[in-house]
């Protein structure tokens, strides 16, 4: 009986090269996890695995908002104040009827949902007005968002004004809103799942079907690829556009509520540069800044691989200044890795 000829090596390694391609990112994130392992051991104890999840939960959501704008060959730079101004909105609604430096003091006790729906709306709202304004005034998402940025920081500024004492944080959450993100369902001692990661796991899911399944997502990618195509096969730009801006806002919204119960308070601060982070996130998961191009989960993939490098970092002791400059060339990096492949196929 004769042995089947050996696989020539020019096209195992062609297979190896393929392989590479389609799966670098998953690579990369796999090498960053396993480098840092070896480096600093402790990196792989459960509890830290967790709390790389727990905080990726936010970012997830928050760049699942921004992907699809990207997908429009648009940007968001209003995410993270988005995000900081419905945390706040709230954390005003939930604090304890004892604490004494309540936001409203005579506001009475409201149903855990009534504060998460309104700031939802909040992030709905912001959306519509960045996305009416890129669609009907045709202004440049980047001027647009810029500007709803600053104005957005403002706003928050004024909620959590307390004259005389200025802007102060807002404590004192109820402990059933806290427990919205740090609470968990625990099989063991060691063994959790966190009710945020759940949380996030049917926002994916649910952006998925919204991306893969509907023509609202079909519309989008048609839109990045193609606009003009796009238009004269029957998408409405302008509906397609604000809806895109519309569902970030509200998922802008929802992760500013839950990361206002996570950290147990809110401040006009929070969220500053967040949105960089998630257009990184998703640019490194490869969503295409010239539009049509990417994934949800590349998005997954791509802020897994942010927060491993962030939390890496910490762990392995480099100063919060080198993070921040490792965290910029990534962004640099990946946005030029971008380009280049749109200049390639060009």
């Amino acid at each position: 009986m004769s042995t089947p000829a050996p696989l020539k090596p020019g096209i195992q390694l062609s297979q190896v090269r393929e392989f590479a391609a389609k799966n670098a990112i998953v690579l990369v994130l796999l090498v960053g996890i396993i480098v840092t392992a070896i480096l600093q051991p402790t990196f792989l104890v459960p509890d830290n695995l967790i709390n790389i999840l727990m905080i990726a939960s936010i970012y997830v959501i928050i760049a699942l908002g921004e992907g699809p704008i990207l997908l429009t060959k648009g940007v968001d730079l209003s995410a993270g104040r988005t995000v900081g101004l419905t945390a706040c909105i709230a954390a005003s609604l939930l604090q304890r009827i004892d604490y004494d430096s309540r936001i409203f003091p005579d506001l009475p006790f409201m149903p855990l949902v009534v504060p998460i729906v309104l700031a939802v709306l909040a992030g709905v709202a912001v959306g519509l007005i960045n996305g009416g304004i890129v669609s009907f005034l045709k202004v440049p998402p980047f001027i647009t968002t810029l500007g709803s940025m600053v104005i957005i920081y403002g706003v928050a500024s004024l909620y959590v004004d307390r004259p005389p004492h200025g802007a102060l944080p807002i404590g004192g959450l109820r402990d059933d809103f806290t427990n919205i993100s740090n609470g968990a369902i625990n099989f063991t001692s060691d063994i959790r799942l966190p009710y945020i990661i759940i949380i996030a796991a049917v926002v994916i899911f649910l952006m998925w079907l919204l991306l893969n399944k509907t023509r609202l997502g079909k519309n989008i990618y048609a839109m990045g690829a193609n606009p003009d195509a796009a238009e004269v096969s029957g998408v409405n730009p302008n509906k397609t556009l604000i809806l895109v801006y519309i569902i970030a806002g509200a998922l802008y919204g929802l992760a500013g509520a839950l990361q206002a119960a996570r950290q147990g308070s809110a401040t006009n601060n929070l969220g500053f540069t967040w949105e960089l982070d998630a257009i990184a996130a998703c640019v490194i998961g490869g969503v295409s800044t010239n539009g049509g191009v990417g994934t949800v989960g590349g998005i997954i993939t791509g802020v897994l691989i942010m927060q491993v490098m962030n939390n890496a970092l910490v762990v392995l002791g480099v100063s919060v200044y080198w993070q921040q400059i490792v965290k910029g060339l990534i962004i640099v990096a990946a946005v030029g890795i971008d380009i280049r492949k749109y200049i390639r196929k060009r």
